[in-house]
């Protein structure tokens, strides 16, 4: 006890950090966590997978490239979807849980590589960032990737600058996670190679870790196989051919992906000081490296080739970037500003200490201005769990189908709440008839007046067939139509 007590008192600025980057993670989740299509497909497959034994052999569809992600993201889930009786608060808690863990890994690492203070600063922007938050109270497959990107790039760093090659066993299945929660976490992969060419670690070593790594994405490699190489065909569209989302031209995109970053992590996603630091931190580089800086700490190799790398890949992406595609950069950017406010602090002493204090406290200001509390929450979980409810009362235990028109949301949410409350919802299938059933129930999420379900182009509407509303009602900002057919 005694010794827990003198942890406590001699890392209370980290207990702090932690305290309250748990607090704006799981605070009010349910009312905060996204809950739409995406997330109720997820929990579909993973209760059949607890209730009826259906195994996963691959994960999620990407939402560009249209490829499949491996399934380890649903086998990390199930237990925590199980424990909270079927309810998806258990997974985002889970996930919430897995960014306070991130917060820690993020100070141990800055602390190791720069300093403590490095690996409070680090730590502390990282809890308060709006954009990490957001990304971190929900469950979706990309919001684990920041921890397993940050756990095999420090593993990396023990391999190539400590020698203690066991770390590949790690570092083959921390990558293998990274490629299963977001295909761009393969930009990861020059930075892997890179480094291993370096260190030069026994082939022993290797070959185990190169066969964990199969191991781990060995469902996604039988999938494949027995689809004549979908995902592998889909990948080489996606990056090499004119058609795809890759483009060579990448040049004009480089400083405004690296503001875009810096904008969306660091400064809070306020635009004038993510300029002000993403121009500091240009100068910042080019004084460190006229200055050998990298030379005298290793670690400022690694990061900024992480970093610099990573952003240099997603230049080539010529579509909308969004910030679960750089996932696999969140904790690098915090370190990076931390290795530079120590690089900063080496030179000036003194004065550097109180710059750099006004600096991050001004950061951190920012960030909490932006804080995603300071709204109301979306209550996308209680919409899906009423809406679902009425649905079920109005069927009166007849077998039904639904159809949902919106911007950007489809029927799963709704569907997981009415297959876990054991409703006859029918999924049509143009293919077989006896999927249609008596009624219809469409669920508009648009202006009322922007609702017109029996001429909507909604493919459940459609093949439904010629109908008519029969009645209607509002639930929570929804409009929800009950169709039949007409005679």
């Amino acid at each position: 006890m005694e010794k827990v007590i003198a942890w406590l008192r001699e890392n209370w600025f980290l207990v702090l950090i932690l305290v309250v980057g748990a607090f704006l993670r799981l605070y009010r989740i349910g009312d905060y966590m996204t809950f739409l299509g995406d997330e109720g497909r997820d929990l579909i497959i993973v209760r059949r997978l607890l209730v009826n034994f259906d195994p996963i052999l691959i994960g999620p569809g990407t939402s560009i490239g249209q490829m499949y992600l491996g399934p380890i993201y649903y086998y990390m889930i199930a237990p925590f979807l199980w424990l909270a009786g079927f309810s998806p608060v258990g997974p985002a808690v889970f996930i919430a849980l897995l960014g306070v863990a991130t917060i820690y890994f993020v100070y141990h690492v800055g602390k190791e590589w720069f300093g403590r203070l490095a690996g409070w600063t680090a730590a502390a922007l990282y809890a308060v960032s709006p954009t990490v938050i957001i990304h971190s109270h929900s469950s979706w497959n990309p919001n684990i990737m920041p921890f397993f990107s940050l756990l095999t790039i420090y593993s990396l760093w023990k391999v190539w600058s400590k020698k203690k090659y066991k770390w590949l066993i790690v570092l083959g299945a921390s990558f293998a996670i990274v490629l299963q929660s977001h295909y761009l976490g393969v930009l990861m992969l020059p930075v892997i190679i890179l480094f291993l060419v370096k260190s030069r670690p026994p082939a022993y070593y290797l070959l185990r870790a190169t066969l964990l790594f199969a191991i781990f994405m060995s469902p996604l490699l039988l999938f494949d196989l027995r689809h004549n190489f979908m995902n592998l065909k889909a990948l080489k569209v996606f990056l090499f051919e004119s058609d795809g989302s890759f483009s060579f031209n990448f040049l004009g995109n480089l400083w405004l992906n690296f503001k875009l970053v810096v904008t969306r992590l660091i400064a809070g996603r306020n635009v004038f000081a993510g300029t002000a630091l993403a121009v500091s931190f240009v100068f910042a580089v080019i004084y460190g490296f006229y200055k050998k800086f990298h030379l005298r700490n290793p670690s400022y190799y690694l990061l900024l080739s992480w970093l610099g790398i990573g952003i240099l890949g997603l230049s080539f992406y010529r579509n909308e970037i969004y910030d679960h595609y750089f996932g696999f950069l969140f904790p690098a950017a915090y370190l990076f500003f931390a290795g530079l406010t120590q690089l900063f602090l080496d030179k000036f002493k003194g004065y550097g200490r109180l710059i750099v204090i006004a600096v991050v406290a001004i950061l951190l200001a920012v960030n909490l201005a932006a804080n995603p509390f300071l709204r109301p929450g979306n209550k996308q979980l209680q919409r899906a769990i009423e809406v679902s409810a009425k649905i079920g009362q109005e069927a009166k235990g007849n077998p039904f189908n639904i159809a949902v028109v919106a911007e950007r949301n489809y029927e799963d949410g709704y569907q997981y709440f009415l297959e876990k409350e054991g409703r006859p919802v029918v999924e049509i299938d143009a293919q077989l008839p006896n999927t249609v059933t008596d009624q219809l129930f469409v669920i508009c999420e648009k202006l009322p007046e922007e609702c017109d379900p029996t001429h909507s182009s909604k493919a459940e509407v459609a093949n439904f067939g010629w109908s008519k509303i029969e009645a209607e009602w509002e639930v929570m900002g929804v409009t929800i139509y009950k169709l039949v057919h007409t005679k």
